[in-house]
């Protein structure tokens, strides 16, 4: 399928304008030969130096399919052992990336579409998006989800060009990796609740066509869970689209709002590794996990409200004591009180926060069931608890302590801790 790009431009009802940069989306079988028509005879034909950045995985899963293309483009083959999206690989890209290279070709997964996008974004140059698998949410994304100096930091990266999904390739990733996906769509259902309580309580701008839009592809995907497990072509295809759709939603609202809270904070926490030890979790199984735990502990707070006992306490500030315990001893306590820094909780009216009670509990009534949630999760073969992410179960309730100082994005759990349930 080409995906209706100019459906997403026309006036929204939430007054904006939405800018899309990117120029066109294919997600269908043989999309690879599109590229490579596009590379020789369309309108890539200018960039005479393209160079095809991927990992040792991702090149023995797809260069067959992608022979015509590796032959025309240079590349860099990164070694996947231990391959993060962090300072480190960033500098070991540019010093291998030819001085010449006019175009990027991110092919492969978050990790190479991160280093790729804000590589291309310090050259100058633009990048397409190969993805080898449906395995997150960021490939359309405008930042990188980089760790620099031990802190995880979205920094301003570039969007691809052109987007060529190869349902030839996709489809036929490990399945570990389309379940990963998975969990970081159904997180969209904590994202979206976050957004719009922080309309509620705070003013925040927001779109309700994006909403929208997110929760019909989310539900789509859901009753399509059986056949995507099967390998059907046309289900991984709509898998496809609803990550790639969170990516476009990212551009139309100018931020990363639309795709990114509570449930991606604990992601980013843990991946920061200063209350727990390294694992080979893939960034799409955290989310899932922080999904359910984010979930959780909202619950609490909606019986909190509708029983009435739901009170709200004096902000005394940051939790000085407990951000210098935990990331001080990690060389990173300076960075978070930047990121912390305006307090997004000083901006919080106590007694706006009060009559938005009930919306707030109205708004949670729009997530699904714990029940439903794992039934979705575990029909997709999601990953579902700490343990299975390789974290103790110990670690829940610091996690939920901890999270909200990762990101600035106000969230029901920062505004947790203004709150008495």
């Amino acid at each position: 399928m080409e995906v209706d790009l100019e459906h997403l431009r026309k006036p929204c009802t939430c007054g904006r304008a939405h800018e899309i940069s990117v120029r066109g989306i294919w997600i269908e079988s043989g999309a690879s030969g599109r590229l490579y028509e596009m590379l020789t005879e369309g309108e890539l034909r200018e960039f005479t130096a393209p160079v095809i950045v991927w990992d040792d995985n991702t090149s023995e899963a797809a260069e067959e399919i992608l022979g015509d293309v590796s032959e025309i483009c240079q590349e860099i083959c990164l070694s996947a052992g231990n391959l993060r999206a962090d300072s480190r690989s960033v500098e070991i890209l540019e010093e291998t990336l030819p001085e010449e290279t006019d175009l990027i070709l991110a092919v492969g997964g978050g990790t190479i579409h991160d280093l790729s996008r804000y590589v291309a974004a310090q050259r100058r140059i633009p990048f397409l998006s190969v993805p080898t698998a449906a395995s997150m949410d960021g490939f359309l994304s405008t930042t990188a989800d980089l760790s620099q100096d031990g802190m995880k930091k979205r920094v301003p990266a570039r969007a691809p060009l052109y987007v060529f999904a190869d349902t030839d390739i996709f489809s036929k990733a490990p399945y570990r990796l389309t379940a990963a996906g998975i969990s970081d769509l159904l997180g969209k259902y904590i994202c979206l609740a976050d957004w719009r309580i922080a309309h509620a309580v705070t003013g925040e701008y927001i779109c309700e066509e994006i909403c929208s839009l997110e929760y019909k592809a989310v539900k789509d995907v859901v009753k399509r869970l059986d056949d995507i497990r099967e390998g059907d072509a046309e289900a991984c295809e709509r898998l496809m689209y609803a990550l790639l759709l969170s990516g476009l939603a990212m551009q139309m609202a100018g931020g990363p709002r639309p795709a990114f809270c509570a449930e991606h904070h604990l992601s980013c926490l843990w991946e920061m590794e200063v209350i727990n030890e390294s694992t080979d979790a893939l960034h799409g199984e955290q989310v899932g996990v922080g999904l359910l735990l984010a979930e959780k502990y909202y619950r609490r707070i909606q019986k909190a409200i509708e029983n009435g006992r739901c009170e709200i306490r004096r902000h005394e500030g940051l939790e000085k004591e407990l951000l210098q315990t935990t990331f001080g001893s990690h060389g990173l306590y300076e960075a978070v009180m930047d990121e912390n820094t305006p307090d997004p909780l000083d901006e919080v009216d106590p007694e706006r926060l009060r009559r938005a009670f009930s919306e707030i509990a109205e708004i949670l009534d729009d997530i699904p069931s714990r029940e439903r949630l794992m039934d979705m999760m575990e029909e997709g073969g999601c990953r579902v608890s700490l343990s299975e992410i390789g974290l103790p179960e110990s670690l829940e309730e610091e996690s939920l302590a901890l999270a909200p100082y990762v990101g600035r994005q106000m969230s029901l759990l920062r505004l947790g801790k203004l709150l008495v349930i």
